[in-house]
């Protein structure tokens, strides 16, 4: 029987950094706004269901996604908030439901099935991974023979993992079984008193579910904040093109 997969696009991000009253992810890279290389990538799976987390004020992303729905996050109080806004679009799908960020525009159709395969293995929650070259200030990665043990944010890495070169993308995919459980579990006892998607690997071990990480290719889970990193982008997709 075919994989039944639906995507959770998080497109609510302001365009701010980029000096843009347009949000981030309708920022142009290789003449398509970045959700729509994402979109684009999605249908070529295929995927069963596409659903962008959009700001209350994000009509124009709404139309740059349709006709795929959309939900309102009303206000920005994390990415696992995120998600879970989605709830209702989704409640009652099973299949796995993978979660990009809107403004990772050049992950490929390959990896998209990789993660979604090992959902398919008996993985309730799979994050994908890369080595850059700096792993500067990412969360690392803590890897147990083929196992996910936790993801530790680079404030609160030890020396020891600190020197772990194997880093979080953001880019997660869930058994759609479990995901809404997960979420409903995570909470938000942190300095910005926000809902974390990275504490959903946690939460998952206390449910005793299996976590695992698979590796990508640093170009292709680059994301942008920033103008500079804006032009990386713009650079990568002309190389991969």
């Amino acid at each position: 029987m075919k994989q039944k997969i639906a995507a959770i696009i998080l497109g609510a991000g302001k365009g701010t950094r980029m000096k843009s009253d347009k949000p981030k992810v309708l920022m142009p890279v290789c003449g398509k706004p970045m959700i729509k290389h994402i979109t684009d990538t999605l249908e070529k799976i295929p995927v069963d269901e596409i659903v962008t987390v959009i700001s209350p004020e994000g009509e124009d992303v709404a139309k740059t996604v349709a006709p795929y729905k959309t939900c309102v996050q009303e206000k920005q109080l994390g990415t696992a908030h995120a998600v879970y806004c989605s709830k209702g679009l989704l409640k009652g799908f099973e299949g796995t439901s993978l979660v990009v960020f809107g403004d990772t525009p050049l992950i490929t159709v390959s990896t998209f099935k990789h993660i979604a395969n090992k959902v398919q293995e008996g993985f309730s929650v799979v994050v994908l991974g890369f080595k850059p070259s700096d792993p500067a200030r990412y969360g690392r990665l803590i890897m147990k023979n083929n196992e996910l043990e936790r993801i530790v944010e680079f404030k609160d890495a030890s020396d020891t993992e600190k020197a772990i070169n194997f880093c979080n993308s953001g880019v997660m995919a869930f058994d759609g079984k479990y995901l809404l459980d997960i979420l409903a579990q995570i909470g938000n006892n942190n300095a910005a008193g926000e809902f974390y998607l990275t504490d959903a690997v946690e939460t998952a071990h206390k449910m005793n579910l299996k976590c695992t990480a698979i590796e990508g290719n640093a170009e292709e889970v680059a994301s942008a904040n920033t103008l500079e990193e804006l032009a990386q982008l713009e650079m990568y997709c002309k190389k991969a093109s």
